[in-house]
């Protein structure tokens, strides 16, 4: 059988084959060069012309009132909206600085929702996929099994039993500063306590603020639809003003690296199996990454388990369950590789339209704007200043990096999980999330319990 050996001109004629025709001279080709050039010109990930066609699509579907409550539908709602807010906040001088892609992506929608700007006809589907899929779950589900597995595991465990001596002190430090200044300020040292730092410490609305309300009603014996009015605002307006100094801390660590770690939470700690940062290693493969996936799904259903068993967060659960694989080699380093591109993938491309979702349908407009009392705000930013600065100083005792330690004890400041997402974000250190979900999950817990205790015991 005889068979053609390519030749070095069949092969140049080949390659050329596959790019576009040259341009006569002196007359800029437009197709397809051109437009390629115009493709990869993205506002987040999404490419500039694609971005336009679906402004365009939506468009149409919210003039006929049909907008259709499927999957591809909500991804294109919540990845323009996302993606747009964001960009305006990564330009706007100063904010840009202080997380404003972060700040915009979460809380313009939720303005745009209470005025009007978005109309029912689209922001209601949103609201049911939202709801009904639970895929912040997802989201915080791929990041911290992906950036566990890619943590090094030799310092693994010691950052975890560190964190909660900054993470305890903060909070110590908060209760009592935060009670002191709303004191001062006319706002009552009980009222303070109750209804000001406790619950911006509390785990955020649904595992803070609706069982501390629910707590307070049946021990004061009020109504809890007015606690938990009482309760909200100071935990929006914590949340918000945890996001803000997380992204004066990251613009700090850019002109002052020698006090952060660039996400990692202590010295000597590196990521294992790291891919680069733009492409996935060589040898790994499209299966160790849905092998990495699917992992991560097996852990955070069998924190529901647990959640249903023993009524634990299954965040947490799933937290802890990671760390086990990780320490006892239960992953092989392929699929580890294909968790950290997990974990990358969220983190770019699904963040800013996770929190355009959440601003849009569980960050009520009017309920932040109720906090903007002189003494509330003071109080407030007090209490969360002294929960990130005990923990700068402590974390550096400890030996930790300053830097990250105060993030993460924003994160005990945060709006449960989603303030988690929006202060990691504004500070660049995703991939503190596992920590962060101690400081949200376990610290809201216990803020909550020990609280409610004290109440009781108090009468």
């Amino acid at each position: 059988m005889n068979t053609v050996q390519p030749t070095p001109d069949s092969s140049a004629s080949a390659s050329a084959a596959s790019s576009p025709p040259p341009a006569p001279a002196g007359r800029p080709r437009f197709w397809p060069a051109g437009w390629w050039r115009w493709m990869e010109r993205r506002v987040g990930v999404v490419p500039l012309p694609v971005l336009v066609a679906l402004v365009g699509i939506i468009g149409y579907f919210v003039r006929v009132g049909k907008v259709p409550p499927e999957l591809c539908m909500m991804i294109a709602v919540i990845g323009v909206g996302g993606f747009l807010c964001a960009e305006v906040g990564k330009h706007l001088p100063l904010l840009k600085h202080i997380g404003g892609a972060a700040i915009f992506a979460t809380f313009v929608p939720s303005a745009l929702v209470f005025y009007g700007v978005l109309p029912d006809t689209l922001m209601q589907p949103v609201a049911e996929f939202t709801k009904s899929s639970q895929f912040l779950y997802l989201f915080i589900t791929a990041v911290i099994v992906g950036s566990i597995l890619g943590m090094d595991r030799r310092v693994l465990i010691r950052g975890f039993l560190k964190i909660f001596v900054p993470l305890a002190a903060g909070s110590l430090a908060a209760l009592c500063v935060g009670t002191a200044v709303g004191t001062a300020l006319g706002l009552g040292a009980r009222h303070t306590l109750l209804f000001v730092v406790i619950p911006i410490m509390a785990g955020g609305v649904g595992e803070g603020a609706i069982p501390l309300s629910t707590g307070y009603a049946e021990l004061l014996h009020v109504d809890p639809g007015e606690l938990f009015a009482q309760i909200l605002p100071p935990v929006m307006f914590g949340s918000l003003t945890a996001v803000v100094f997380a992204g004066l801390l990251n613009f700090f660590g850019k002109k002052f690296p020698r006090f952060t770690g660039d996400g990692r939470i202590q010295p000597g700690e590196h990521d294992d199996l790291k891919p680069g940062e733009h492409e996935i290693a060589e040898h790994m493969d499209i299966d160790h990454i849905a092998a990495a996936g699917m992992f991560a799904v097996t852990l955070y259903l069998a924190g529901l388990m647990g959640k249903e068993a023993f009524g634990f967060p299954a965040p947490v659960t799933m937290l802890f369950l990671a760390v086990a694989a990780k320490l006892a080699f239960v992953v092989p380093p392929r699929t580890q590789a294909g968790a950290y591109v997990v974990y990358r993938f969220f983190r770019i491309a699904v963040t800013y339209p996770l929190l355009f979702a959440i601003g849009a349908v569980m960050t009520p407009w009017d309920k932040l704007i109720a906090a903007f009392h002189w003494a509330n705000l003071v109080t407030i930013i007090a209490t969360v200043a002294t929960l990130m600065t005990t923990g700068w100083f402590v974390g550096r005792w400890v030996k930790l990096y300053p830097l990250e330690a105060a993030i993460v004890n924003a994160c005990h400041s945060g709006q449960g999980g989603t303030g988690d997402v929006a202060i990691l974000t504004a500070a660049n250190r995703m991939q503190l999330m596992p920590f962060a979900q101690i400081a949200t999950r376990i610290g809201g817990a216990l803020t909550v319990t020990l609280t409610l205790l004290a109440l009781r015991a108090l009468g």
